[in-house]
């Protein structure tokens, strides 16, 4: 017997956002979720599996950045450290026309997004097994992008260096943070310059349907991030620039 789920709370959510999609986008979710718990039972994908609790935190938690930053000029992006494919393939139902990378240095999260992106029939989508470090020395990738997004936890010094390499001039790097930001926000900001950028804002966004937050670091890209950077695998990491 088919599942069924009650796509209220998802559809509220979705409103909250101004969002308004079709049903063949809800089948994509939903068919995501499915395959994000099929798969959870033999790798260590998430620790989050409830139906409702994967709409909050992981469906919507991707999709918020709407709230923050003005995806309708968005032509392409890559999101880096994606796992399980957060908050990637949420941004690509939502937004079909944009093209996209979905990077990770797990072989076997790519191998998981081959299959959700086969069985959702997912198209202008690029899936990357590689390190961050490795790949934004690559020429079809470097400074390519107009928005890099990540949700991955690491300091944002560290994550900028691993980010903004792949941002053209102008375009942006986005960071999904929780808790308190300002320290590491006063601590970023040399970092960010050194690599072309220089950080915008901050946004704290309520999650809808919660009481969670979650902050949206808009870093804009001014100039051209410096040949040296991103340094050798591991650096970023064990010695954040600044």
């Amino acid at each position: 017997m088919e599942q069924t789920y009650n796509t209220k709370n998802f559809q509220q959510g979705l409103e909250d956002l101004n969002m308004n999609l079709t049903s063949r986008q809800i089948e994509q979710f939903l068919c995501f979720y499915e395959l994000l718990v099929e798969w959870n039972k033999v790798m260590n994908l998430t620790g989050i599996t409830e139906y409702e609790e994967v709409v909050s935190k992981h469906f919507l938690d991707s999709l918020l950045i709407a709230k923050a930053y003005p995806m309708e000029k968005v032509q392409n992006f890559i999101d880096v450290g994606t796992g399980a494919g957060f908050p990637g393939i949420p941004l690509k139902i939502v937004y079909p026309q944009m093209e996209c990378v979905l990077m990770d240095s797990l072989g076997k999260r790519i191998k998981f997004l081959q299959t959700v992106v086969d069985n959702l029939k997912i198209f202008h989508i690029r899936l990357v097994h590689a390190r961050a470090e490795d790949l934004a020395k690559k020429e079809e990738y470097r400074e390519k992008f107009d928005l890099s997004v990540s949700r991955a936890v690491a300091n944002l010094s560290s994550l900028s260096e691993y980010c903004i390499p792949f941002v053209k001039p102008k375009g942006a790097f986005v960071s999904y943070k929780s808790g308190a930001v300002e320290e590491e926000l006063h601590q970023a900001k040399k970092a960010v310059g050194m690599l072309g950028g220089r950080v915008e804002t901050s946004k704290e966004l309520l999650l809808p349907g919660t009481d969670i937050t979650r902050t949206f670091v808009i870093v804009q890209k001014e100039s051209c991030t410096p040949k040296k950077y991103p340094r050798k695998a591991g650096l970023p990491t064990k010695e954040p620039l600044g």
